[in-house]
């Protein structure tokens, strides 16, 4: 089964400096290949790089920056395979960031 480990952060709040994090990112990367877990996983810039559509009424309304203020904003995601939530769990406590969300991907038939 899939799973999303949603990583949430502000920059302050990030753990290490640059090449600390990239050091440490890089290890997940290979603990989750050495488990054959990795699928995907990628690094997002900051929210004020965002951009919101909402439609209403049938008119899509678009909003730059972050849509709502809060001082932890999604930073990045990896992908992975696991064989239930409690292995992705286990998985996801060894990620270098500060929080993680674990979310199960919806398995699509066909």
């Amino acid at each position: 089964m899939r799973y999303l480990l949603l990583m949430y952060g502000d920059d302050g709040d990030r753990p290490g400096s640059g090449d600390e994090r990239h050091a440490a990112h890089g290890a997940f990367i290979e603990l989750l290949k050495s488990r054959g877990a990795y699928l995907d996983g990628e690094e997002l810039t900051g929210p004020r790089r965002a951009v919101s559509l909402r439609k209403r009424s049938g008119e899509v309304l678009r909003a730059d920056g972050p849509f709502v203020e809060t001082a932890e904003h999604l930073s990045g995601f990896y992908l992975i395979e696991a064989r239930d939530l409690d292995e992705a769990i286990g998985l996801a406590k060894a990620c270098p960031e500060r929080i993680v969300e674990v979310r199960p991907v919806v398995e699509q038939m066909g």
